[in-house]
């Protein structure tokens, strides 16, 4: 599998628009490589550069099966992130660079969880279904 976002390129600066000095949506990403018995995708979205350990800036899951999930969307069912709450939170380093793993699972099984449901909850129920898995870098730093 492979993910990229059409608005970066791997390990490199993303645009200020998709971070808080910005319009704070979350960027474009493209999926190749499905595999053809995935039944649902999963993204996790964080930033292990934050003062407070990896800040989790994103856990979406039951992604029906695309090849783009398209900018300032909500593409599946929202866990919850960092900041307590069940939406994209936009990279906003507090110095410094900060490295944004944006991480697509294809899964064999929709998950059928609630919403609400932390990155590490999601994790543990991905167990044992992951058919494939990608992830790209974005890179942010304040201006």
């Amino acid at each position: 599998m492979k993910v990229a976002s059409p608005e970066f390129k791997n390990s490199a600066y993303m645009p200020q628009r998709f971070s808080c000095d910005g319009d704070g949506v979350n960027p474009a990403l493209d999926i190749e490589g499905i595999p053809r018995e995935a039944k649902s995708l999963a993204l996790i979205v964080d930033d292990p550069d934050a003062p407070i350990g990896t800040y989790v800036h994103w856990v979406v899951f039951d992604i029906p099966v695309i090849a783009r999930i398209e900018e300032n969307s909500v593409p599946g069912k929202q866990g919850i992130n960092t900041s307590g709450r069940n939406d994209y939170v936009s990279p906003c380093p507090p110095k410094g660079t900060h490295r944004y793993f944006f991480k697509i699972y294809a899964l064999d099984t929709m998950l059928n969880l609630e919403e609400n449901i932390s990155k590490g909850a999601l994790e543990k129920a991905m167990q044992g279904h992951i058919l494939g898995q990608a992830q790209t870098i974005g890179l942010c730093k304040r201006k």
